[in-house]
């Protein structure tokens, strides 16, 4: 992610389809977890509930957040949170903007669905600005939108992943659930490149952890400093058949070399 994402401002999260909803607002929520370790750890003893708007539509498609869950998978407790229903999509804009700008609040969502015209690079540059000053995360969930312009330096395309088994002293366990999973595509980011993988939380921890494939190897070198990667045993590279080398002193033969009869020229 080229160093983490953002603690303030806009922050843009996508689901491709209506169905990938719980996993978009799942890694929202873990997100919000990150902010409130790392304010504990900066020993800032004081925070504030978060707030989650939707519309109407939106509400309908994806449901209502579930507090007491949420509570456990984030830290927050239930209390902690509020929900802010509008049936306008222009009533919920004009929330989120009023609760961008205030510094008791953790954190703000947003969620809509689809491409709304009114969410246009203007609307967004407002939440992105007045959450730069009140050094707040204004999370935007898009459910099942397609990528437009918007003022958010960071956009995040989730899905879910299946779950790996959960580990114990012994090994995986077979037909165990771990960790909840996301696979991450980052879709626009101005520290890191475009790339894939696959995230599992751990809410008790209140941090992610990238699962790699169990071949995984580097594919580079060591730092010029370090010692080269051992070879891998087993790998064959197939190259173009080469033509043998000609001796040097291989004299060409009349026939090939028609031209040798000439006369050269003189000067």
């Amino acid at each position: 992610m080229g160093g983490g994402l953002p603690a303030a401002g806009l922050i843009e999260i996508h689901g491709g389809e209506l169905r990938d909803g719980g996993a978009v607002a799942g890694f929202a929520w873990a997100m919000a977890g990150l902010v409130l370790r790392g304010n504990e750890a900066q020993g800032k003893s004081l925070r504030g509930p978060i707030l989650w708007i939707g519309t109407s539509q939106a509400f309908a498609e994806m449901g209502f957040p579930h507090a007491p869950g949420l509570s456990g998978f984030s830290g927050f407790s239930p209390d902690e949170l509020l929900v802010a229903q509008a049936s306008k999509l222009l009533d919920a804009l004009w929330i989120a903007e009023e609760a961008a700008k205030l510094r008791e609040l953790s954190a703000v969502f947003l969620e809509l669905d689809g491409n709304p015209n009114r969410l246009d690079l203007t609307a967004t540059r407002r939440l992105h600005r007045r959450g730069l000053l009140a050094g707040r995360p204004i999370f935007l969930l898009r459910q099942a939108a397609h990528a437009e312009p918007t003022a958010a330096p960071v956009r995040l395309i989730v899905s879910a992943a299946p779950a790996s088994p959960r580990n114990t002293l012994a090994g995986p366990l077979a037909g165990t659930i771990g960790q909840p999973a996301f696979t991450v595509t980052i879709g626009k980011s101005r520290t890191a490149l475009p790339g894939e993988f696959i995230l599992e939380w751990n809410p008790h921890e209140r941090a992610f952890q990238e699962r790699r494939p169990e071949n995984s190897r580097p594919v580079v070198s060591a730092p010029f400093l370090g010692s080269d990667l051992a070879p891998t045993a087993g790998e064959i590279v197939a190259f173009k058949p080469v033509r043998p080398a000609i001796p040097a002193d291989h004299q060409p033969s009349g026939k090939q070399h028609p031209a040798h009869r000439r006369t050269r020229r003189a000067g």
